[in-house]
C-alpha cells in the first residue's frame, strides 16, 4: 500500500511539472488552450508574458475612472441648461498634470523648424501652420504688446500655459507628441539606435518616425534606413520589429473626452466613503470658497481667476491670487488626482463636438460626441500607403494654412459599407451628428424645400470660404446669410473651466462652453491624455475579488 502511493505521487508530480506555467525548451508558458510551448527557444508562439501593467507616460498622473454625476446639478445661473446632469461611467485614463506649457510647445516648434525647414518651399507651412497666434494678446484699448512679443518665447514665460492654439493645433500637437514619445521607448528597449532620433533632428537621418507607419510597414520609417538603425534587439542580422504585443508601443496622446476632463477635474475621490461620495464639489477642491480656509496660507486665492471688475489679482502685496494674466503652472495646490490648475488660468480644449444637449440614453459609458472612424488605404501593392513626397494641406475658414499630415505617415480614408454592413454599433463614418441634427432627433423646417437656403436647421453656423485667386492671394468671403439660426455646426468644439479672465462661477468643473475649432484665444490653452489598458487600477491598489473553493 505505501509504494503504491509513492508511485501515485510521483505520477503526480511528473503530470504537475508537464502543466506548470514554464516549459522545458526556454523558459516560457505554456498554453492552457493547447498545450504547446510559449515562447519556446524552438519557436511557435511568443507572447510578452513579463507584461506587468502600462507605466505612467511622459508628463501625465493616473486617474483611476469610475461613476460620477456630469453637468450642473447646482446653480445654472446662465439659464441655458446646456449641461443637463446624467449618470456616467469613466474608464481609467492619464492626463498632463499640467496644462501645456510654453516651453513644451516650443520643443514641438523647433522640432518641426529642424526636420522640416520652413525655407523649404514643400514643407512652408507645415512650422507656420503650427505656431500659436501671439496677436490674441492685443485689445483696441488695451496696451498688451508685451505679451504679444514675449509671452511665447522669452525664458520668463516658458513655465506658463501656451495659448493663441486653436483645437486644430492642439490635435497635431498631441500626434506629434505620440510619436516622439513611442520613438524614445523604442530606443530605451532597444529596438532603434539612438543615433536615429538625433539623426534626424541633425540631418544625418532623412525622413521621420511615425508609430503607426511603423507598426503597419515598419521598413518604410526613417526614409525606409530602418535597417541600418536596428537596435541591439537586432539578432545574427535579422530585423526585430516591435508590435502592439510586444507592450512597447504606447497608446496615442490625445485631447481628453469632455466627460474625462470634468470627471477628473472634480476629483471626487478625495470625498469618497466607501461606495459613495460626501455631496458634490462646486469646485475642484472642497468647500465652496475660492479662499484658502487651512492654517497654513488662510485667505489665499486657490485659483488664478478674475475676482471683479477691473480686478485680476487683487490688491498688490496682500493675499491676491498671484497673478494678473496666466501664472506659471503649479502655482496652485492640484486637485485629489494631482492634477494641477483644473479651475482658474487658463481653460482647455477638450476633443467633444459642442451640442447643447447631452443624449444619455445612447450612452452612458466613456460618452463622447465627436467620432469620424477612419481606416488606412491599402495600395496595389497590398501594403498601407505611405505619404512619403505629398503633404496634405488645409486652409481653415480664418486663413490659415495647416498641414494635414506629415511625410512619412500613413494615408487614411473613411470607413466604407465593408465595416457598417450589418452593424448595430455604428452605420457611418462620421458620426458628429448622430441623434442631433438629423432629421430625426431636430427641428428641421422647410426640409424638403427644393432651396437649400430654405432647409433651415436647428444647428446651422455661419459658412465663411477662403479662396485664392490666380495670384495665390488669399480671397476671403463673408458669409451674410439671415437664414441662419445658430453659431454651432460640427466644427465647433467643448472648452471647460475658468480662466483668468473669467468670474468664479466658470471654475465649476461643469460648465462648458464652446468655440469653432479654428478660432484661438489668450485664455484658451489644452493639456493632453491618454487611455490605459488592461486594469482599471493599479497594481498596488489591486484586491482580491474572490476567494478559492475550499
Amino acid at each position: 500500500m505505501k509504494k503504491y502511493f509513492k508511485v501515485a505521487l510521483s505520477s503526480a508530480l511528473v503530470i504537475g511539472s508537464l502543466a506548470s506555467c514554464k516549459n522545458s525548451s526556454g523558459g516560457g508558458d505554456v498554453s492552457r488552450a493547447t498545450g504547446w510551448n510559449i515562447n519556446g527557444k524552438d519557436g511557435g508562439f511568443e507572447h510578452n508574458s513579463d507584461f506587468k501593467e502600462q507605466e505612467t507616460p511622459p508628463g501625465t498622473v493616473f486617474v483611476e475612472g469610475g461613476t460620477f454625476t456630469k453637468g450642473q446639478v447646482q446653480d445654472d445661473v446662465m439659464h441655458d441648461w446646456n449641461n443637463s446632469p446624467t449618470q456616467q461611467h469613466v474608464q481609467s485614463f492619464y492626463m498632463d498634470e499640467t496644462e501645456v506649457t510654453n516651453v513644451m510647445y516650443m520643443e514641438y516648434l523647433d522640432y518641426l523648424k529642424k526636420v522640416y525647414p520652413p525655407e523649404n518651399p514643400m514643407y512652408e507651412n507645415i512650422y507656420k501652420g503650427a505656431l500659436p497666434d501671439t496677436l490674441v494678446w492685443r485689445n483696441r484699448l488695451g496696451f498688451n504688446e508685451t505679451m504679444t512679443n514675449n509671452y511665447l518665447r522669452h525664458p520668463a514665460y516658458a513655465e506658463y500655459p501656451v495659448v493663441g492654439v486653436n483645437w486644430v493645433q492642439a490635435t497635431q500637437y498631441a500626434e506629434w507628441r505620440t510619436d516622439r514619445v513611442n520613438e524614445i521607448m523604442l530606443v530605451r528597449d532597444g529596438y532603434i539606435e539612438e543615433d536615429a532620433m538625433y539623426g534626424v533632428l541633425n540631418g544625418d537621418v532623412d525622413g521621420t518616425f511615425s508609430t503607426e507607419a511603423y507598426l503597419n510597414n515598419p521598413e518604410s520609417v526613417y526614409g525606409g534606413q530602418i535597417d541600418s538603425l536596428q537596435g541591439k534587439k537586432q539578432k545574427d542580422s535579422v530585423n526585430v520589429f516591435a508590435k502592439r504585443s510586444s507592450g512597447v508601443i504606447t497608446p496615442e496622446y490625445r485631447l481628453p473626452t469632455e466627460t474625462e476632463w470634468e470627471y477628473a477635474a472634480q476629483a471626487l475621490i478625495g470625498s469618497r466613503e466607501y461606495n459613495n461620495y460626501r455631496g458634490r464639489k462646486k469646485y475642484p477642491w472642497e468647500g465652496d470658497y475660492t479662499r484658502n480656509g487651512q492654517r497654513l496660507g488662510r485667505g489665499d486665492q486657490l485659483a488664478n481667476f478674475k475676482q471683479g471688475k477691473g480686478d485680476y489679482g487683487g490688491i498688490a502685496g496682500w493675499s491676491d491670487d498671484g497673478a494678473d494674466i496666466t501664472a506659471q503652472v503649479k502655482s496652485y495646490k492640484p486637485n485629489d488626482f494631482g492634477l494641477y490648475d483644473m479651475a482658474g488660468n487658463v481653460s482647455e480644449w477638450v476633443a467633444d463636438v459642442y451640442r447643447p444637449i447631452v443624449d444619455d440614453e445612447i450612452s452612458d459609458f466613456n460618452y463622447y460626441r465627436g467620432n469620424i472612424y477612419m481606416k488606412k488605404a491599402i495600395g496595389e501593392d497590398g501594403k498601407v500607403k505611405i505619404l512619403r513626397d505629398s503633404i496634405v494641406y488645409d486652409t481653415l475658414p480664418n486663413g490659415k494654412i495647416v498641414a494635414m499630415n506629415l511625410p512619412g505617415e500613413i494615408k487614411e480614408v473613411p470607413v466604407g459599407e465593408e465595416e457598417t454592413y450589418l452593424r448595430t454599433n455604428f452605420s457611418s463614418s462620421d458620426n458628429r451628428g448622430y441623434r442631433d441634427g438629423d432629421a430625426g432627433s431636430s427641428r428641421f423646417f422647410n426640409r424638403f424645400s427644393e432651396e437649400e437656403e430654405d432647409q433651415r436647421k436647428m444647428y446651422d453656423a455661419p459658412k465663411h470660404k477662403v479662396e485664392r485667386d490666380s495670384s495665390g492671394n488669399l480671397i476671403r468671403q463673408y458669409d451674410t446669410s439671415n437664414y441662419r439660426t445658430s453659431l454651432i455646426n460640427d466644427e465647433v468644439r467643448v472648452y471647460k473651466g475658468g480662466s483668468w479672465r473669467d468670474r468664479a462661477f466658470w471654475l465649476d468643473p461643469a460648465q462648458r462652453r464652446y468655440l469653432p475649432q479654428y478660432m484661438a484665444t489668450d485664455d484658451v490653452g489644452f493639456r493632453c491624455a491618454m487611455s490605459r489598458v488592461g486594469s482599471k487600477s493599479k497594481s498596488k491598489n489591486k484586491t482580491v475579488r474572490h476567494k478559492k473553493a475550499k
